[in-house]
């Protein structure tokens, strides 16, 4: 379904509301600023904007349904995790990282959601900011191979900075290399920061 108005985004919207199970719904915005709605992306250029996670009765007991919509995440969660090993465990030998540091950082940041975008702007499954996807050549940030080889290679590169010291290139991977430097190369007293590191390496023990 291409090309379609927003009149069928306003249906969509109901129709998911009913408690009826319907495919996602993908938005695409072209150069000259037409846009585009579908359920079958064609390209990477499509960004996921409704998704569709079980059908369910408006009876049914909220904890059952809660209860369900987990096992679906969880499944969701460890299928995209099973899709993206591959590019993870290449790009850790390519730029010398233990891979499970690397799945770390990924399921830390976006849950390997390829399509996750921070309030911040961060995006992709590393959560590149546009100024590190540039530095580290990457063009599309919401193209797992793109996404996963900058977000490496950034981590490595933060590993080299602070000596192998995996907690405080963790800590610069979300506050930034200056934020830790200015710190005296400890990790931030930013609370987000602690909870991230703490949440990482908790990953990364597992």
């Amino acid at each position: 379904m291409y090309g379609l108005d927003s009149k069928w985004l306003v249906m969509a919207l109901l129709v998911l509301g009913s408690g009826i199970s319907y495919a996602d719904v993908y938005k695409y915005v072209d150069g000259a600023g037409h846009v585009y709605y579908t359920d079958k992306p064609r390209h990477s250029g499509f960004r996921l904007i409704i998704h569709t996670p079980v059908a369910f009765s408006r009876s049914a007991p909220s904890g059952a349904l809660a209860s369900a919509h987990s096992r679906y995440s969880s499944r969701i969660f460890e299928k995209n995790r099973q899709q993206y090993t591959p590019l993870v465990e290449a790009a850790a030998d390519r730029y010398r990282l233990d891979p499970a540091l690397l799945h770390a950082v990924i399921q830390a940041e976006s849950a390997y959601n390829p399509g996750a975008v921070s309030n911040k702007g961060a995006a992709g499954l590393m959560q590149l900011m546009p100024g590190t996807a540039e530095r580290f050549g990457v063009r599309d940030r919401f193209d797992p191979v793109e996404n996963i080889d900058g977000g490496a290679r950034y981590l490595s590169a933060l590993l080299g900075m602070f000596r192998s010291d995996v907690r405080l290139a963790v800590a610069a991977y979300n506050s930034g290399e200056n934020t830790v430097r200015r710190f005296g190369n400890q990790i931030p007293p930013i609370a987000e920061t602690q909870d991230y590191v703490d949440r990482v390496l908790n990953y990364y023990r597992r």
